[in-house]
């Protein structure tokens, strides 16, 4: 694969988060507590996305290191920073975020610790190349330390019905193709905030990652507006959009990729595809990816076992396991392993996608966060109430 340009600008300085939403719902664990306990050698506490809380990931984990595990799911990327800003730090061993917040907010703020690189490089040298050392989003700033382990990502644009709409032409058309008349009415809006308005900025035709016009946001709203109103169904379920391309309530729906529409093509359904736009306003790219990287957390009582499962996660058995976890099936970065690709099926790989991944990550431009989020959150709000 060719390597993804990383080169774009940074956008998180002096940026409100506490508004923010993420790449996808998670459930909540029962609250913790404030406090860890004495005996940290046998416990672990991690702060994650869904799919690392899965008994297949955490079991065998809690048997080899006679380990208590406690797990709970990371809401949005903001709400797990405030989290640790609220001295969390104290409660959690590793945090599992979005590409952008270990190097821009995470470690500038002091509530995460760089990895020893001479335990960890060597797993990068296995990774699908785009992600191999240095990768920059599991570096600090400065390209010193290193912050993170990456392991699942995956392109995150729109999904169609291929028996209704065509892959060819919901590539070459992206985003426009929501705003075309005749398919009032065809589409659902998978409605994750975030994403949703990375999207409509794109289908408005300017990117997300930058200060916007007062222009920009007028054609923002006027997208915004123009999407709800037209829109079959709203949900924040990307199953139940799944079972209506499906059964025909709707052909396509708007925010979506391979993490949402992957269990109905592992059941089978392969007209369910996530697309990737040929073009856009984002260098010329109309697709986004977002990279998980794990890091771990300044907790003054860090346990020792925090090293050992980001090492733990990178075993070939285990990173199947974290592919195809309950929920969602993800491309995991290990995927450059000849014994992990060989450990997929050919309906596993499949339901990833991956006959069209490097294709796909080629067109698409990396994660990043909206600095104009916060006042395109209230945009976004109001036309969807008025919808």
């Amino acid at each position: 694969m060719s390597k993804l340009k990383t080169n774009r600008r940074n956008f998180l300085k002096g940026m409100g988060i506490a508004a923010g939403a993420a790449a996808a719902p998670g459930a909540l664990w029962p609250n913790m507590g404030w406090a860890a306990s004495n005996d940290r050698a046998r416990e672990l506490n991690i702060l994650v996305w869904e799919g690392y809380n899965s008994p297949n990931v955490l079991d065998p984990f809690r048997r080899s290191f006679d380990a208590r595990v406690s797990a709970q799911n990371v809401l949005s990327d903001p709400d797990a920073v405030n989290k640790l800003r609220a001295g969390e730090n104290k409660v959690w061993d590793l945090v599992n975020l979005n590409n952008p917040w270990a190097r821009e907010i995470l470690y500038p703020e002091g509530l995460i610790k760089p990895l020893d690189q001479e335990r960890f490089r060597p797993y990068f040298d296995q990774m699908l190349e785009e992600f191999q050392w240095p990768y920059k989003w599991a570096m600090s700033l400065d390209q010193k330390e290193l912050l993170g382990m990456t392991q699942r990502f995956g392109p995150l644009s729109f999904v169609v019905n291929t028996d209704k709409i065509s892959r060819s032409m919901a590539e070459d058309q992206g985003f426009n193709l929501f705003m075309d008349p005749s398919m009032k009415g065809r589409y659902g809006m998978l409605t994750w905030a975030n994403w949703n308005i990375y999207h409509m900025c794109i289908t408005a035709g300017f990117t997300p990652f930058k200060e916007h016009t007062e222009a920009e946001f007028t054609e923002f709203e006027r997208v915004a507006r123009y999407l709800f109103k037209n829109a079959k169904v709203l949900s924040d379920d990307h199953l139940m959009m799944n079972q209506a391309l499906i059964t025909g309530g709707i052909d396509a729906y708007f925010t979506g990729g391979t993490y949402s529409c992957s269990i109905a093509r592992m059941d089978g359904f392969s007209n369910v595809r996530g697309i990737t736009p040929k073009s856009g306003p984002i260098d010329g790219k109309g697709g986004i990816v977002w990279v998980e990287v794990t890091s771990i957390v300044n907790n003054p009582e860090l346990s020792p076992r925090a090293e050992d499962f980001l090492e733990y996660v990178q075993r070939p058995d285990v990173s199947r396991q974290v592919a195809f976890a309950e929920g969602s099936h993800n491309p995991v970065t290990q995927l450059g392993m000849k014994e992990v690709r060989d450990a997929f099926t050919k309906q596993e790989l499949d339901a990833i996608q991956y006959d069209s991944l490097e294709w796909e990550l080629e067109h698409c431009a990396d994660y990043d966060v909206n600095p104009d989020y916060d006042r395109m959150l209230e945009i976004y709000t109001r036309a969807r109430r008025e919808a």
